[in-house]
């Protein structure tokens, strides 16, 4: 029989190996433990002027780890036919997804069972607060409904809403007038008010501190008002916007930016972006006509030049003028040429999105920024008392009188789309409503939301119509599936419901974590007393495998349970296995006299067989006990999964790569008992 060939590694490639481990090692430690890296990161983000984001994924945990409610229903399917229960089943299954995902649940589980002649829905809500909420959101059967566009006159207030508006709006007034009162007299007391009252809730928990508000836009009346006022003085009027009656009072000036007042005469021409479509002069003519403008323009006649010869809307009546601004106002183009310009200047030709441009600065003045602290008085507006008008309006054709909704494809070309057939009420309604709608879109709802918003292209009486869209097969199915899980009638009842606090579940993490690492630490001692140097590195490689562990945790994301973390548990010991055999392989091989190399690639590829064999099977008892378990024991198969196959990787690649690189150091020489080498095996070598 032929020796077997063994096959060793070159000191590059080996060095190469082992920086890629240490860069996967940062990253993974990075992911498992962001805290650490996170500092890292600000560090560089202040120093060197990076910009990298920090990183926020954390682990999503379980109902029985962070609490929350568990669910179960049943369904009534007796309406519906046999073969279709598990298509309906899995429609509520979507649309309670949908409905808990829209209340801000986390990672919920829903699955479906079958249990006799009875069929099942159970819910998981880990984390949810308001159960009460959850219940009448999941409890509800789905709502499928056809709408088309609302072009009913919005209503108007009726003299009873008016004079209720009017009453709160003077109330307001009378409020914020007697806040004004008590600022004058002693402009400390404004923080105060601001937090007992003010109806800004952005600035009420900040003491009514709106900051330095000359770029804030939402602010500009307030600004203009206080802009020439001093640090600690309280404007002399209530400032009356649109929305509020506002007291105000300045905590701080400072220089800003100063103001431009200009004057400008524009030539539009075609193809200019923000040009009126109705243009016709070319960029050239444009340009010439302006040049010829530009030989006749001075300051005294910029204005009535610009009367008679500016395309800009109202400039014949007023002259070009732009008034007093300040940076960030005027497009780039523009802003730059009048920033540079200086009082009674006129510029060159100025080429912005308009068209061309001459400008006329007529004045500049210093403008102070001011860190302004307000007590807000809401107004009472007609859109308070008149919500806004539905775009949509809904009509007799619902989702009771839709039959069928199924995948099919476009004869012509193909594509995935959704066919729809009613029944015979259906059939009349849908007539009608295409009828009436030609050439406009009629949207439809599930659930309150839209889903499709086809145009009728023409009048349907056959009882069928089809959704098309940019759909891929998968989408199309989709949509179907809605639809038709909202025509089906499958109530859903409460039967269980079960809560678990919050508190159980951080004593279940607490005691958890406690498990694991004195389970690491006794697994750690054995490997280093009875493998000594190996037995070391098999911990760092252990280390390794957590921390990949933990990062595929986090970013697949696995929702962690009591029975998960079990799970990840033994397959720490289970990383170790591997290890242990391995390197009971490799005192083997030193006592048949081999070198450390031809005694290392061996044993790795000699344990190999053992560790494959011994990983799948328990890879197929996961699988098996994933597809056909409950969701308690899944989470456990599912760890233990991802755990033994990193567990492979851990053995094979990071402990064989640290090994070979410290056996390739001349401690070996220095220290052999380290290795485990045979005095007599060292002797030969």
């Amino acid at each position: 029989m032929s020796k077997p060939t063994t096959s060793f590694v070159s000191r590059s490639a080996l060095k190469k190996r082992a920086i890629l481990l240490a860069l996967l090692a940062l990253i993974v430690g990075g992911i498992s433990y962001p805290p650490a890296a996170n500092k890292v990161i600000d560090t560089l983000n202040y120093w060197v002027g990076t910009h990298f984001g920090r990183i926020e994924k954390g682990f999503v945990l379980g109902l029985d780890l962070q609490g929350g409610t568990h669910l179960d229903y049943e369904a009534d399917v007796s309406q519906v036919t046999a073969n279709e229960r598990a298509s309906a089943l899995n429609g509520v299954r979507d649309v309670i997804e949908r409905r808990v995902n829209s209340i801000g649940v986390s990672e919920p589980s829903i699955t479906t069972a079958r249990a006799g002649d009875s069929w099942r829905v159970s819910v998981e809500l880990a984390g949810v607060r308001d159960i009460n909420q959850a219940i009448k959101l999941i409890g509800e059967t789905p709502i499928l409904e056809f709408k088309e566009q609302n072009s009913e006159p919005a209503r108007s207030l009726t003299d009873e809403e008016k004079a209720k508006m009017e009453a709160d709006n003077k109330a307001a007034a009378a409020k914020a007038n007697e806040d004004l009162a008590k600022a004058k007299a002693n402009p400390s007391v404004v923080e105060e008010l601001a937090k007992d009252h003010s109806s800004d809730d952005a600035s009420k928990a900040l003491g009514g501190d709106l900051g330095f508000i000359k770029d804030k836009q939402q602010y500009i009346d307030i600004f203009e008002a206080t802009k020439n006022l001093g640090a600690g003085q309280v404007y002399e009027k209530v400032i009356e916007t649109t929305d509020s009656f506002i007291v105000a009072k300045v905590e701080e000036t400072k220089a800003a930016d100063p103001e431009i007042q200009a004057r400008h005469i524009l030539i539009q021409f075609a193809g200019a972006t923000s040009a009126p479509t109705t243009t016709t002069a070319t960029k050239d003519e444009a340009k010439k006509r302006l040049e010829e403008i530009q030989k006749e323009v001075r300051p005294e006649n910029f204005a009535e030049s610009a009367k008679k010869y500016s395309e800009e809307p109202g400039a014949d009546e007023s002259g070009g003028d732009l008034g007093w601004f300040g940076k960030g106002v005027m497009v780039e183009d523009f802003e730059k040429a009048v920033f540079g310009l200086k009082t009674g200047e006129i510029s060159n030709i100025v080429e912005t999105q308009f068209g061309y441009h001459l400008i006329y600065k007529t004045g500049e003045r210093p403008v102070n920024d001011v860190r302004v602290r307000a007590v807000f008085a809401k107004k009472t507006l007609e859109s308070d008392i008149l919500p806004p008008q539905s775009e949509w309006k809904a009509t007799q054709l619902t989702g009771k009188q839709l039959d069928r909704a199924q995948l099919d494809f476009d004869q012509n070309v193909g594509s995935a789309q959704v066919s729809l057939k009613f029944d015979d009420e259906g059939k009349q309604l849908f007539a009608e409503i295409t009828k009436r709608n030609l050439g406009k879109p009629v949207a439809i709802f599930l659930d309150g939301e839209p889903i499709s918003i086809p145009t009728v292209q023409s009048e349907i009486t056959g009882g069928e119509a089809v959704i098309t869209g940019n759909f891929t097969i998968d989408e199309a199915k989709l949509l179907a599936q809605r639809l038709q899980a909202g025509a089906l009638p499958v109530p859903i009842k409460l039967i269980a419901q079960q809560s678990v606090g919050p508190t159980l579940g951080q004593d279940s993490v607490d005691k958890s974590v406690v498990a694991g690492l004195l389970g690491f630490l006794l697994v750690a001692i054995f490997m280093i007393v009875w493998y000594r140097l190996p037995g070391l590195i098999a911990v760092v490689a252990l280390l390794l495998y957590v921390g990949i562990s933990f990062s595929v945790f986090k970013l697949l994301p696995v929702t962690l349970t009591l029975s998960g973390i079990a799970g990840f548990i033994l397959s720490i010991g289970m990383a170790v296995d591997a290890n242990v055999l391995i390197f009971e392989r490799l005192k083997e091989e030193f006592k048949l006299g081999k070198t450390w190399q031809q005694a290392l690639e061996e044993a790795f590829r000699r344990a190999w067989t053992s560790i494959r064999d011994g990983n799948l099977t328990t890879l197929i008892s996961c699988g098996v006990l994933y597809w056909f378990s409950s969701a308690v024991i899944k989470g456990f198969a599912l760890t233990l999964a991802i755990g033994v196959m990193l567990s492979m990787f851990s053995a094979i690649v990071v402990t064989r790569t640290l090994m070979r690189v410290a056996m390739s150091s001349s401690l070996v020489k220095r220290a052999p008992w380290l290795f485990m080498i045979p005095r007599q095996a060292e002797e030969k070598k």
